[in-house]
């Protein structure tokens, strides 16, 4: 048996509430992802595969991304009617994740990503989660600068790589953390 989003009113009223913010001049609203948005968050997932790890297809992991069962809840920046940017709340436990969070590029540095941020806060306390955690890409220096300000600053966990395609110059130097060096 599948999950009938109408038999619950209190879910569809919190996935489908809009918040209305600014954005430069425009407004921007954020509201719940729907069909009719997939080709501009493919696009937006597109952009964020290209920038962080490239592939032949970058936007097809979006395809699987909406199937996920932990999927709880996806979001939208429309400004004038169109998607600059996008946000997705996972569950993990009694906490949650943020996955993706995507802002055009062209739209950076507009508060669009501070907005989601703080949308998905709200949906995960609405949801009674404990915390939620962001995983950006550890040179994505933007990015992370965004969540510190946004209040992301307690490091609940480390992911360590090892490089076993011989890559080493893609990689820079310059992150201590108890006291041992880490390329990033």
């Amino acid at each position: 048996m599948g999950y009938d989003p109408a038999s619950s009113s209190q879910v569809v009223a919190i996935v489908t509430e809009t918040v209305a913010h600014r954005s430069g001049s425009a407004a921007l609203t954020i509201r719940a992802y729907r069909p009719t948005d997939h080709r501009e968050c493919r696009q937006l997932w597109a952009e964020m595969t290209e920038e962080h790890e490239g592939s032949a297809d970058p936007g097809a992991l979006f395809e699987e991304y909406l199937t996920r069962l932990d999927l709880s809840g996806m979001w939208v920046a429309d400004v004038g009617g169109t998607v600059v940017g996008m946000v997705g709340l996972l569950l993990d436990g009694r906490g949650g994740a943020v996955e993706p969070l995507v802002v055009s590029s062209a739209r950076r540095g507009e508060g669009i990503g501070r907005a989601l941020l703080e949308h998905v806060a709200d949906q995960a306390r609405r949801r009674a989660l404990g915390r939620l955690t962001i995983s950006p890409a550890a040179r994505n220096l933007d990015a992370i600068r965004c969540l510190h300000a946004a209040g992301y600053d307690a490091l609940a966990r480390v992911t360590l790589a090892i490089d076993l395609r011989g890559r080493g110059g893609t990689w820079q130097d310059g992150i201590d953390l108890h006291e041992l060096r880490f390329k990033y």
